[in-house]
């Protein structure tokens, strides 16, 4: 199995990129390093990743931003970085990324706890992990070739808990076997328009 993971680098995506390079060949794209650099804020930086990865079985996105900030204070500009970013970066992924997987390919996009349980600072984010919810129950019923679409929605993993615990008292960190059996499930799984949480 060829797979493409963007964020490969990331806190999650090292852990899940690990796993996956025990058993497949797997290709990292990154903003700054990887085998590919992409933006995914940028549709033809996606396009360009793609015809240099060429056809592929699987894509995992762990990538994209969005601005935490209190409400009073986030502006138009502070929305558009998690619309153009984590939204329509993630959007785009699936639009062009359908056209270079395989027969029964799977795409995997990542959100958040935010999405169904908002603490503060989060109306960005939040807003935009509900969006992708929904686009990607949506667009699961549209896919052709036995493409499969999938969420990995997760709670503050263990990894990233000393940098987020301020923000999520009381939340018990992931542990990050549960989080990279997530993305595990979505790629090997049969699963469509499933958003996967692990909240707990």
């Amino acid at each position: 199995m060829k797979l493409l993971i963007i964020g490969g680098h990331g806190t999650i995506g090292k852990r899940v990129s690990s796993h996956f390079l025990e058993n497949e060949e797997v290709l990292i794209a990154g903003r700054t390093k990887g085998d590919v650099i992409v933006d995914i804020a940028d549709a033809n930086s996606i396009q360009k990743m793609f015809e240099k990865t060429g056809k592929l079985d699987a894509i995992i996105c762990i990538a994209g931003e969005a601005k935490w900030a209190a409400f009073k204070d986030l502006t138009e500009e502070d929305y558009a970085i998690g619309l153009k970013s984590k939204l329509m970066g993630q959007v785009n992924l699936v639009r062009i990324g359908q056209h270079y997987l395989n027969m029964n390919g799977s795409i995997t996009l990542s959100t958040g706890i935010l999405a169904d349980d908002p603490v503060i600072k989060t109306a960005s984010a939040a807003m935009v992990n509900g969006g992708i919810h929904s686009f990607a129950r949506a667009t699961a019923l549209e896919l052709d070739n036995g493409i499969r679409l999938n969420v990995v929605s997760l709670g503050m993993v263990e990894d990233a808990y000393d940098k987020y615990k301020d923000y999520f008292p009381g939340h018990n960190p992931i542990p990050m076997n549960k989080v990279v059996n997530a993305y595990v499930r979505s790629v090997k799984g049969k699963g469509n328009g499933e958003i996967i949480r692990i909240y707990e």
